[in-house]
């Protein structure tokens, strides 16, 4: 059994060999038939595309005999070979390319009939002058015309690549495609062109998306256009002049804000800062003014960049007297009231405070000329202090009660032991003690914390008979190098002095009286960049810059930018910008020069030779 299926197998196995050989052959056949039909293709090509001068002999010979006469259908049969030749019923073409008709065809029975001559046969009806030429030279042989079918077989192109130094593109496609499409988008862009309606206009007028962008917009183009950057400015030269609107000038006026705006307009200016973070930002706190429609106090943050408006505007519902930018956090600028609530404003919101203090007992209740934030990043506190005699300590995120109240109390005094504090004075890195300024023109010394047998409150020991007139602002020594001078502190008062103290024990005397004003002092502020550089204003609208190295009696540069009183001032972060205003509610923006901005070693030894010389006398 098992030899019999073997068998079968060995059967099927040579049959499917068989057939796979077959079919081998009959490829090889058919591959044989093409290479064959193509070399006779290729033989003919040669043979059909004869020259010029054959092909127009060719040409006239045919044209002659058309037009000869002829009398029977056999006389012009015998020019296409015997009449016994079974041609196939499809239709041919002759080697001159004319069709020739078969006998199947019953188309062509009347072959020599003058409509089966093509229109663009040239000669017909007449005999061309080179059919006359061939019958004078004498009577020509007829050439016998064999009908050949031939199989011809286009080749590819070859395409031709140029190696050469040119750019090579793609080429584009075709562009029916972008023709088809054109219709259609231009329907889209007139239906995103459409002309929106007075209501639709003023609905995207009035959302506030719109308002918020366009604010923000044109504020960048703004800034852009306001920069005067020197983008031709050659660093190669030695840049001599220093201060290119006056030559040999200290100060130089290159900002005003404010002059003519409607909304700062019959408003005085009480209090300017400068932002830590951006030292192009500069807050200018406004008094109240007698129009209605607008808030009672304002509060503007100019921008350096920015000179037609201001960059924020907050609102307050009394007058705005101290401000300052948290120098922790940048978005945020907080103030004193009138009314004694301090108001916290964030940059990221809007007009109106996020934070307040109530009107309670636990606060202050009375106008808050006072306010500094002292301390680290870390570990910081917003110090206030009002009219009251009143100062608080506060965290800047619980405004709710504050975190230590002292109430300031002056036991030695003839008739009243209450303090109207009109100024303090805080040092840079000290947080336990405090200078303040009253009405009585006396500056005392406070404690945070008890201390080395003292209480906290005022040092009754340590009081300095100051002026003869309220004190308006007191501005300790900041920390500006190796050397430190915190114990020195300026005092300007309404009896036309400012001084020059030196913090100790038990108060003393002034190691130097300015006198030169010719009225009110309103405030005195040290430089933060150069240790012996200080300014002050004065009712008259005079802003004085003095030098200790240079003159001790003296300003080295004065400017008066107005007609009205200059009552604050406040100096930029970097001590190259000087800002002034007064009681016309414009902001005075000064250049100040190399010299007085910057300090040397040699600036520091010279100041402390000028206060040995000022001590010892």
């Amino acid at each position: 059994m098992s030899s019999s299926s073997a068998s079968a197998s060995d059967a099927r196995r040579k049959a499917e060999i068989e057939a796979k050989k077959a079919k081998l052959q009959e490829i090889r056949r058919q591959r044989e038939e093409r290479a064959q039909r193509l070399k006779s293709s290729s033989a003919a090509l040669p043979e059909a595309s004869s020259s010029t001068s054959a092909r127009k002999d060719l040409d006239d010979l045919v044209n002659s005999l058309i037009s000869a006469p002829t009398s029977s259908r056999g006389s012009r049969a015998s020019l296409v070979g015997p009449s016994s030749i079974d041609y196939p019923p499809s239709p041919r073409r002759s080697l001159l390319g004319t069709r020739v008709p078969s006998t199947a065809d019953p188309a062509s029975s009347d072959f020599g009939s003058e409509s089966e001559i093509p229109p663009s046969t040239p000669g017909a009806g007449q005999a061309p002058p080179a059919a006359s030429a061939l019958g004078d030279v004498g009577p020509r042989a007829a050439p016998e015309l064999i009908d050949v079918e031939t199989e011809l077989y286009e080749l590819p192109q070859r395409q031709r690549v140029f190696y050469t130094k040119e750019v090579q593109t793609a080429t584009l496609g075709d562009s029916d495609d972008d023709d088809d499409h054109a219709p259609s988008g231009g329907r889209e862009l007139a239906q995103q062109l459409r002309e929106l309606t007075d209501d639709e206009r003023a609905a995207v007028y009035a959302a506030h998306d719109f308002g918020e962008f366009v604010e923000r917009s044109t504020k960048i183009v703004e800034r852009a256009l306001t920069d005067t950057y020197d983008v031709l400015r050659d660093y190669r030269l030695a840049d001599d002049e220093l201060l290119d609107s006056t030559a040999g000038s200290q100060l130089r006026l290159v900002r005003t804000f404010g002059a003519g705006d409607k909304m700062f307009a019959g408003r005085s200016i009480t209090a300017i800062d400068w932002s830590a973070k951006f030292p192009e930002l500069c807050a200018v706190a406004y008094s109240r003014t007698e129009h209605e429609e607008s808030p009672d106090g304002l509060v503007a943050v100019w921008n350096m960049h920015l000179a037609e408006r201001p960059e924020f505007v907050f609102h307050a519902q009394t007058d705005v007297l101290s401000v300052c930018f948290s120098p922790f956090h940048p978005t945020l600028v907080v103030g004193g009231t009138y009314s004694g609530q301090i108001l916290v404003w964030d940059t990221r919101a809007r007009s109106l405070p996020v934070l307040k203090t109530p009107l309670s007992a636990a606060g202050h209740t009375h106008p808050v000329y006072g306010l500094r934030i002292i301390g680290s990043a870390n570990a910081h506190h917003l110090v206030s202090a009002s009219t009251d005699g009143t100062v608080c300590w506060w965290m800047l995120d619980m405004l709710a009660r504050p975190q230590e109240t002292l109430e300031l109390v002056n036991t030695a005094h003839a008739k009243t032991d209450e303090v109207a504090v009109t100024a303090l004075g805080l040092g840079e890195q000290d947080t336990t003690s405090f200078l303040v300024g009253s009405e009585d023109g006396a500056v005392y010394a406070g404690n945070r914390y008890d201390r080395a047998g003292l209480k906290a409150g005022l040092n009754a020991a340590e009081v300095y008979r100051a002026h003869a007139a309220p004190v308006t602002s007191i501005h300790c020594h900041p920390l500006t190098g190796a050397v430190d001078f915190s114990d020195l502190f300026l005092t300007s008062s309404m009896d036309w002095t400012a001084r020059l103290w030196r913090q100790t024990a038990t108060g003393g005397v002034p190691i130097l009286s300015l006198e030169e004003s010719n009225d009110y002092i309103y405030d005195v502020r040290w430089s933060p960049t150069h240790p012996c550089v200080f300014a002050h204003v004065d009712g008259a609208g005079r802003l004085d810059v003095f030098d200790l190295n240079t003159d001790t009696e003296r300003p080295v540069a004065s400017a008066t930018p107005g007609k009205r009183a200059l009552n604050r001032l406040a100096w930029s972060r970097t001590g190259r910008h000087l800002a002034t205003a007064g009681a016309e509610g414009v902001v005075y923006i000064y250049e100040v020069a190399d010299t007085l901005a910057t300090a040397t070693d040699e600036d520091v030894h010279s100041f402390q030779r000028v206060l040995a010389r000022l001590l010892s006398s």
